[in-house]
């Protein structure tokens, strides 16, 4: 077969690996708060032209995980208290009414999906495996969300998804994180909307004071 024929992987499709790839390394600390960047370095190591990585980094800025210090440096950005405060209050306003809805909407099979989860979540806290733990437990929230049933409360949340993870990622009080989500859960599973609320409020706060705590020290608390 000739080469002309091979398969060519078309330029938007190229931009949103590299985009993922990069929001990847970025939540996960292979790219630190203050890292550079660079095009050139970036396209080299993909294997691509610079217009897809140039675009990549542009969506990066506009979901806040990078800014441009310089028009001609980009490094990914150093969180603030007031950063993470933001990002808390928004969970705690749109998360909270989502945990209440799904009290009233979550079927067996949805409940047998989080309880699911709720168990890979519990063998990669064993096996303390950072990366899945962070993972499985923002589809654990997703799916909360989901089951919530409304399409303006994830569009809201959408926007914002990965910088969450981006956050919670530096909490690592797994153990911990684990316990409450249980609780959420039986909470939803009881089918009492003031008890999920009351759940996943104590969750997004507890969550909030030990990211600030990872993050910025004890000093950093209000």
């Amino acid at each position: 077969m000739s080469s002309t024929t091979a398969k060519i992987e078309p330029l938007g499709a190229v931009r949103e690996r590299v985009l993922a790839t990069l929001r990847q390394d970025i939540i996960a600390g292979r790219l630190r708060p203050g890292d550079r960047l660079v095009e050139r370095e970036l396209a080299e190591r993909f294997g691509i032209s610079r217009v897809p990585v140039r675009e990549a980094i542009r969506a990066l800025v506009a979901e806040g995980f990078v800014h441009f210090e310089t028009p001609r440096r980009t490094v990914v950005r150093r969180l603030t208290p007031n950063d993470v405060r933001e990002l808390f209050e928004l969970r705690e306003a749109l998360e909270v009414y989502a945990a209440g809805l799904a009290a009233t909407r979550a079927t067996p099979e949805d409940l047998a999906e989080v309880a699911e989860l709720l168990d890979r979540a519990a063998a990669a806290t064993e096996a303390g495996d950072a990366e899945v733990i962070t993972d499985i437990n923002s589809r654990l929230h997703d799916s909360i969300v989901t089951i919530a049933g409304n399409t303006l409360l994830t569009a809201a949340l959408e926007p914002v998804a990965g910088r969450l993870r981006w956050m919670t990622r530096r909490n690592e009080e797994w153990p911990q994180l684990l316990v409450e989500h249980r609780e959420l859960y039986e909470a939803i599973a009881s089918g009492d909307p003031d008890r999920a609320r009351a759940h996943a409020l104590a969750h997004v706060r507890t969550n909030y004071r030990s990211t600030v705590r990872h993050l910025f020290g004890d000093d950093a608390q209000s």
